[in-house]
């Protein structure tokens, strides 16, 4: 069996819970959060987008996330009659929605695949995005991770989760859609802002997140070697008086808090050569996860690619189990 490089031994992994505090308003927090959203935001509006691709509908979505500012994702679905089961797509740290027809792999199995563009973000790789965030922050460091990091109403995470709540809302309205099916997934950031959507969306019905970023901060951010987690290492270093206040703000957008709440089914990946996003930081949120119908895929001898195509595959033979 192989062990981590970066982290623990995979046995130890299995039984890592670590007690992390939960803030005692947090349900009320992500409560009037999202309720503020829904009466801030109307309706979407869906286009279809013509261009190469011609055996699947393309659609460009507009949807009113945080605050009802409007976000963009594209709906790529199979050509026919609905309703069919919805796979929902966060995207991984500092990438955005990319061009239309990118990714095809989810709708071709026969799902009405929704990629959700992440605000602010879509210039660090692929093809880029097309949300703006127009929410401003006190001082920061370089790149999205302590945007508002005093704050949990402030918090840049707090708008893009709840952005990815208020998508699933709309999927779950759309006609072609079967509401009683839709899962999330995504991969690092993705597949953090995944466990968010999964542990606050009673529509959701299915979680993979894979190689998931954004859990277990108090662990994370000192003993993770590699960026993203360590902007906020390093805004410490300058911001000596403000552990208390970011670790305060961080327990109410951590992963391996709020899987607490997630009852529906799980399917996770890790990676136990992992340099960006420590295995114990995804064992934490996995085995925070309550659901009795949850598996955990290990890929013993990867990094933060994790099992990529190889784990796409294990999602859809585990989820045409469940849908």
């Amino acid at each position: 069996m192989a062990l981590s490089r970066t982290d623990m031994p995979l046995n130890d992994l299995r039984q890592y819970a670590p007690d992390l505090p939960e803030p005692p308003d947090l349900d009320d927090f992500w409560s009037r959060t999202l309720a503020e959203a829904r009466a801030a935001g109307s309706s979407a509006q869906l286009e279809q987008v013509s261009g190469p691709i011609q055996e699947l509908i393309v659609e460009d979505l507009t949807f009113p996330g945080f605050a009802g500012d409007p976000v963009r994702a594209w709906i790529t679905r199979p050509k026919g009659e609905g309703p069919r089961p919805a796979v929902v797509e966060y995207v991984g740290y500092g990438g955005g929605r990319g061009l239309a027809g990118e990714k095809l792999a989810w709708a071709a199995a026969g799902y009405v695949h929704v990629l959700m563009d992440t605000r602010g973000q879509g210039s660090g790789w692929g093809t880029g995005g097309d949300t703006p965030d127009p929410h401003g922050s006190g001082p920061a460091t370089p790149g999205y991770m302590t945007r508002g990091i005093t704050s949990a109403a402030e918090h840049y995470y707090r708008r893009v989760y709840t952005d990815a709540v208020r998508l699933v809302d709309h999927v779950a309205e759309m006609p072609f859609v079967d509401r009683e099916r839709i899962a999330v997934t995504g991969g690092s950031q993705g597949g953090g802002i995944a466990i968010a959507a999964g542990a606050l969306s009673p529509q959701v019905r299915a979680v993979m997140p894979d190689v998931p970023f954004l859990c277990d901060f108090p662990r994370a951010i000192t003993q993770t070697p590699q960026p993203p987690f360590t902007e906020i290492t390093r805004y410490l270093s300058v911001h000596r008086d403000e552990v208390d206040a970011v670790l305060t703000t961080l327990s109410y957008l951590d992963g391996a808090i709020l899987a607490r709440r997630i009852q529906v089914p799980v399917l996770f990946s890790v990676a136990l050569m992992d340099e960006v996003v420590l295995p114990s930081t995804v064992f934490a949120a996995f085995n925070a996860v309550p659901a009795a119908d949850k598996e955990i895929e290990v890929y013993g001898f990867n990094g933060h690619e994790g099992g990529a195509f190889w784990q796409w595959h294990r999602q859809v033979e585990w989820l045409r189990e469940r849908f």
